[in-house]
Order: C-alpha cells, then structure tokens, then sequence
C-alpha cells in the first residue's frame, strides 16, 4: 500500500470524507502552488486526477475491494478556475453494469462552488488479474 499513499501524497489528499455502497464518495484534497500553472490556476490533469479518484474509490465502495475500476473515458468540463486551497471531489455512479460502468463527479471549492465536472467509463477488472498482469509485465 506504499504506492497509494505516495499518490495521495502526490495529489494531496486530505482524507476520504465518505464512501458509500450505493457507489458514491467524497474526497478532500489540498490545491497546492505547486500544482498550478500561471496565474496561480491549478493545473488541469490535477483537478481530472482528484474526480478520477472519486469516481474510483465510488465504484470500490459499490463493487468492493476486489475490483480494480479502470478508466477506459475520461470527459471533464471545466467551470471555474481552481486556486489553491482544499477541494471536494464527489462522484457517483450514474449506470452499473457487469463489467463496465459510467459514473459522474465534480469538483467543488471550500464554499461549495462546482469548479469541474467529470463523467467516466470504468471498466471494473478483477483485481487478482490486474496483479497477476503486473507481476508479468515486471518479468516476476
């Protein structure tokens, strides 16, 4: 679990504020200068990467730890420019089905103002496979 919590790190997660097995979740994160570009604007990938995480850890929240949600689409609109600052990153799945899913999210600022928003389509893989195809691409 060292890599999940150097990404957190790297994105700068907070705390997962909730998740719930209805396929939904929220999580914290600190915009940080470091992660702007000119302007003091966090930069795009940053604010894709924290609604991708939600969106992951809601299809984990409805699908369990033993999938590993994979993202084959990713759309994100972007509303209003992204300072420095915590953020809320809700996501929720909007059509379940076996394999593939489509979930929707946002972003949001500290005073509820909707920055971003995202829709996906998650693949959901079986997580021993996705371990057993890694230990095989590193020649283990």
């Amino acid at each position: 679990m060292a890599e999940a919590h150097s990404l957190y790190e790297t994105m700068g997660l907070i705390r997962i504020v909730s998740t719930n097995p209805e396929g939904r979740a929220s999580l914290e994160h600190e915009a940080k200068r470091e992660q702007c570009h000119s302007g003091g604007v966090v930069q795009g990938g940053f604010i894709s990467g924290w609604i991708d995480a939600a969106m992951a850890h809601a299809a984990m929240a409805r699908n369990g730890q033993d999938i590993v949600p994979m993202t084959l689409e990713l759309k994100v609109s972007f509303f209003a420019p992204t300072r420095p600052g915590p953020v809320i990153a809700e996501a929720w799945v909007e059509r379940h089905g076996k394999r593939t899913s489509f979930y929707e999210g946002h972003l949001k600022d500290a005073t509820g103002t909707v920055l971003a928003k995202a829709t996906s389509t998650i693949l959901l893989v079986d997580a021993d496979r996705v371990v057993a195809a890694s230990k095989k691409a590193a020649g283990e």
